[in-house]
């Protein structure tokens, strides 16, 4: 069977992307599922966050996008069960690499890597260059993640238009992402962070809105230690609503529509 691929993207940056992919990625390999990590945003977080070294000549997604390699020698074990990633290159220049919107997905596919996993997590740059697209045109599941603040709600729409860009592709035809929507760092009893999440709600429809993640410094602390948050500190609120958020999320990723 072939894995689902889930897309971790906001056009607007440190809305927690990363810390959602690392900690979503842990919790379903932490079920059971085989998981592969892809990191697509040049800042390499994802390897800091799962305690990965690197070397500068470590095969990395981004060597993958400008020819140096295939796309299988960039996929790396880490200490984590069912849990492997393809790094990025935090000295790749953006605009730089083959230009093709579908080299992602054909790798994907012809090198037997969606046979290998029952899902692949994409964390995405804020940039929309051919790196997030490859990543949209790759995608069956996408997850946008947001900070409850004005500003982050306009990320959101904006990155609603390319999504219905993507959608539209007639090379894309038969392909329906779904979306799901995560309020991060939120706090309920703050009046902006309950209306900017019933605003998203109210345009996106309430039944694609997961349970939000609470501020916690705990997830930081995690990423500087370079372990997944269910690991580093397992009784947090911020473990307790990964897990939470990724119960509700296997909902979305078993739907048989795309």
């Amino acid at each position: 069977m072939s894995a689902i691929t889930l897309v971790v993207t906001n056009r607007k940056g440190g809305s927690g992307k990363t810390s959602t992919a690392v900690n979503v990625a842990a919790e379903l390999a932490f079920l059971g599922q085989r998981v592969l990590l892809i990191d697509l945003d040049t800042q390499s977080h994802c390897a800091l966050g799962l305690g990965v070294k690197l070397t500068k000549s470590t095969p990395t997604i981004h060597g993958f996008f400008a020819g140096k390699h295939a796309l299988t020698p960039a996929i790396q074990s880490t200490q984590w069960e069912n849990l492997n990633l393809i790094p990025a290159d935090p000295l790749f220049e953006h605009g730089s690499g083959i230009k093709d919107d579908f080299l992602l997905r054909t790798a994907l596919t012809s090198e037997g890597i969606l046979e290998q996993y029952d899902i692949l997590i994409l964390d995405t740059p804020p940039s929309l260059d051919t790196l997030l697209l490859n990543a949209l045109y790759s995608a069956d599941r996408v997850l946008v993640p947001f900070l409850p603040h004005f500003l982050a709600g306009e990320g959101v729409r904006q990155l609603a238009r390319v999504l219905f860009r993507v959608g539209s592709n007639r090379a894309n035809e038969g392909v329906r992402m779904l979306v799901g929507y995560v309020p991060i760092m939120i706090d309920k009893r703050i009046g902006q962070h309950k209306q900017v999440s019933g605003n998203v709600s109210s345009q996106f429809g309430a039944t694609r809105m997961l349970p939000g993640v609470r501020n916690d410094i705990r997830v930081a602390e995690s990423f500087a230690v370079g372990m997944p948050v269910r690991y580093y500190a397992p009784k947090t609120r911020a473990t307790l609503d990964y897990r939470s958020l990724t119960l509700s999320l296997r909902h979305l990723l078993d739907g048989t529509d795309k």
